[in-house]
């Protein structure tokens, strides 16, 4: 059986989305001002349990990653605990939202700006930055091709929690999620030959998979 390939032969695969461990941002809860930070020594385990597992869960084909540095950082932690050598795909859709004039200012900031509106927040841009609803466009045609290319197969898929967000968003059409995915947060998508989209139950996941803390903001 070719590595990542399912037991059962219905050409159903899934893609293992994964929110980057706690990064520098998300300690101080400050919108991130470069893709550049590093992940702090508590992102750094979370990645590596998550890789864990993963690995007692799913026969990944392909890590994909955000080009983002902490995104790209807990997935060379995830692969080192799957024992896979490939290379990491980068894939520059499944960047984070730009948040434009908010970056560096502390995740509240959001909700207290003069023009956010939380009952159509997929639609709020900030100035400079991008709406939800931007993010899902660029980064839905990213999960379209990596399905086409890993019919029957599980792909690990590294990214943020506002691109995940967004993400689910796309697949289950409506934005009824109240939260981002908690750093390290697993949330696996199923796609079939026939091309379509479903996010799996959270109840089957271990709780480790759920994530850990209580950041609820995008970064």
């Amino acid at each position: 059986m070719d590595p990542g390939s399912r037991a059962d032969g219905d050409g159903v695969g899934r893609l293992v989305l994964v929110r980057h461990g706690q990064s520098e941002g998300n300690e101080v809860r400050q919108f991130s001002v470069s893709p550049d930070i590093l992940l702090t020594p508590r992102g750094e385990q979370q990645a590596r349990e998550a890789g864990r597992i993963i690995a007692a869960r799913f026969r990944p084909a392909a890590i994909v990653a955000s080009p983002y540095r902490r995104a790209r950082l807990t997935a060379e932690l995830i692969a080192g605990e799957l024992g896979h050598e490939g290379v990491i795909r980068v894939e520059p859709d499944l960047r984070e939202r730009s948040i434009g004039e908010l970056a560096g200012a502390p995740y509240d900031a959001m909700h207290r700006h003069p023009t956010y509106r939380q009952e159509r927040f997929w639609e709020w841009r900030p100035a400079g930055g991008e709406s939800l609803e931007d993010v899902a466009r660029r980064a839905s045609a990213v999960i379209e091709r990596l399905a086409a290319e890993h019919r029957g197969r599980d792909v690990v898929v590294v990214s943020h929690g506002g691109t995940m967000l967004a993400l689910c968003a796309w697949v289950e059409r409506e934005w009824t999620r109240a939260r981002v995915a908690r750093n390290c947060e697993v949330v696996v998508v199923r796609h079939s030959p026939g091309g379509g989209f479903a996010v799996e139950p959270d109840e089957p996941l271990p709780a480790a998979m759920r994530g850990e803390g209580a950041d609820d903001a995008t970064g």
